[in-house]
């Protein structure tokens, strides 16, 4: 019988000889959502046994333009990321999927927010450590996505910090409010920071990185000269900050120069925050 470091090292160079990275699609039936999930899985070329951690990432029907494959090929060959497996979830109805899970939009939207929430921890985790060698550690996953994606990744990681210690929030609709819109308090009913704000002090134990474009979108509610997309970010890291989180640690803030609301720019910055990520 040949030993096991034998074996390793055999399996290693079959492997270092194939592609670094591994993209494969698959369909789940979910019973919370009462459909079919596609997810697609980019997964590093590396032997069965090796651990890998765990990116999850809404909206993934948006990774293809965001060049998801050559980026982590890339980051691989560069030894820029440890073996980690990066799953996209594509949207369905995001008005109606996406949100916070604990509360609906002034609009009445976001009414299966919660049902999406418990398909994540659920059901997608659960398959995925069935067919993947992954940590089973909080502080090697994380959950992230782009605009209403982003602040249901938020949420999730927030309402499950057990599952997912770290979430990524490019671009995040912040701005997501329990009322309508009220210019006399511009800065009102936004439900994010409202439960943040409501937090008991120390009790958070996630990690956040918050990205957003100079031009994200022009809007400037509270005319302070910072379009809502910077401010609701900013306004919601202080809030973090009051309740004990460290900048750095704790948390993190990319403003990408001339960045628009749309993928091209995420992607720009998708691998420095899976970078972020990992190494909490």
């Amino acid at each position: 019988m040949k030993p096991i470091s034998y074996l390793r090292q055999l399996a290693g160079s079959v492997l270092s000889r194939r592609k670094r990275l591994l993209q494969r699609s698959y369909t789940l039936t979910s019973k919370h959502l009462m459909r079919q999930v596609r997810i697609e899985l980019y997964r590093p070329a590396v032997p069965p046994w090796r651990l890998l951690s765990l990116a999850v990432f809404n909206d993934g029907q948006d990774l293809p333009r965001m060049d998801m494959q050559r980026r982590l090929t890339r980051a691989y060959r560069e030894k820029r990321l440890p073996p980690t497996l990066v799953v996209g979830v594509y949207a369905n109805d995001r008005l109606r999927e996406y949100g916070t899970a604990g509360r609906r939009d002034h609009a009445g939207h976001g009414e299966l927010a919660a049902a999406y929430t418990s398909f994540i921890t659920e059901e997608l985790l659960p398959w995925l450590e069935s067919h993947n060698n992954l940590y089973h550690s909080a502080d090697r996953r994380s959950i992230a996505g782009f605009s209403l994606g982003g602040l249901s990744a938020f949420d999730i990681a927030w309402r499950h910090p057990k599952a997912f210690r770290t979430a990524g929030v490019f671009s995040g609709s912040l701005w997501y409010r329990g009322r309508a819109y009220d210019p006399k308090l511009p800065d009102a009913n936004r439900i994010v920071h409202d439960y943040v704000a409501r937090a008991r002090r120390k009790s958070i134990t996630n990690r956040f990185w918050f990205m957003a474009g100079t031009d994200d979108e022009s809007a400037d509610r509270n005319n302070n000269g910072v379009i809502d997309a910077i401010d609701d970010t900013l306004q919601l890291m202080a809030l973090l900050q009051q309740k004990g989180l460290t900048p750095g640690d704790d948390m993190t803030y990319v403003e990408v120069a001339g960045g628009r609301h749309e993928p091209e720019t995420w992607g720009e910055v998708v691998i420095e925050f899976l970078e972020w990520a990992v190494k909490g």
